[in-house]
């Protein structure tokens, strides 16, 4: 193929993907996700701290999404409005002492569990979810990977329950093809309080095989009773391990996470 016509086809092959991309975001932006009056103006923050590495794609997901998302960064003490504060993945403060240990001393933290004592919600994706334990916004701790090794893969997951925001829609017998990132991410808590977290309905995700069967093979971590993800007594604060931002994009071939993603912004159940 002549030269000029092989540029002519790279520069077309780009055009299409990004026009593709515009059309998706557009789509979601416009299509009906069943949104009430009050969640067209809702604004989330995404918090920042020394070490964080997922702000970028919670903030562009969100976006992606139609709502506006800011950047909170950890010194400040004003959570500028926002009505949902997401708490993203990372390495918080270079995981010293212990993943999150650091971070829930951080001054935005004071105004963040305020936020959510008062009912407003609030999300930790991995290193969130760490630093959720360590401000006791969460049950339970989160201990090394049984394997003593830092897992970065893809694993499936699947809803425990649909009476949750973040779970409200999604298929409880599809399997979520999600990546996870972490050293310790192994759930884990006492056996009174694992019996609360079944008999409020706490329990979010568990870890599950591609066939959505959950099994003691495809628990990538070691985590008590295969859990992934939970909630807090409130139903406002959510915390799970697996990264949804990091498979919200065409480009990846996985939306699997967008559509988890894609239920903080429907009708509250």
């Amino acid at each position: 193929m002549p030269y000029h016509k092989s540029i002519l086809l790279i520069k077309s092959t780009r055009w299409d993907k990004i026009k593709a991309r515009e059309a998706l975001h557009f789509s979601l932006k416009n299509c009906n996700f069943a949104q009430n009056n009050s969640k067209e103006d809702m604004k989330f923050g995404v918090v920042v701290f020394p070490g964080s590495n997922c702000d970028d794609d919670t903030v562009g997901v969100i976006q992606s999404l139609g709502y506006e998302a800011v950047k909170l960064w950890h010194k400040e003490t004003d959570l500028q409005n926002c009505d949902f504060i997401i708490i993203p993945g990372g390495f918080s403060y270079g995981d010293y002492l212990r993943s999150g240990a650091i971070a829930r001393f951080s001054p935005i933290m004071d105004h963040v569990i305020e936020h959510a004592k008062n009912g407003g919600y609030l999300m930790g994706i991995c290193n969130g979810f760490q630093v959720l334990v360590e401000a006791h916004l969460l049950p339970g701790v989160l201990l090394r990977n049984n394997s003593q090794k830092f897992i970065s893969k893809n694993i499936y997951l699947k809803a425990a329950t649909n009476n949750s925001l973040l779970t409200q829609e999604l298929d409880t017998n599809k399997a979520y093809k999600i990546p996870i990132a972490h050293a310790e991410g192994r759930y884990f808590t006492d056996e009174k309080t694992l019996a609360s977290l079944k008999a409020n309905d706490q329990i979010l995700f568990y870890y599950c095989d591609q066939n959505g069967q959950v099994t003691e093979e495809s628990n990538p971590n070691g985590s008590l009773f295969n859990i992934a993800g939970i909630c807090n007594e409130g139903r406002n604060v959510f915390g799970m391990m697996p990264h949804p931002e990091r498979a919200a994009d065409p480009d990846l071939n996985n939306t699997d996470g967008l559509e988890i993603m894609k239920q903080l912004i429907l009708q509250t159940v």
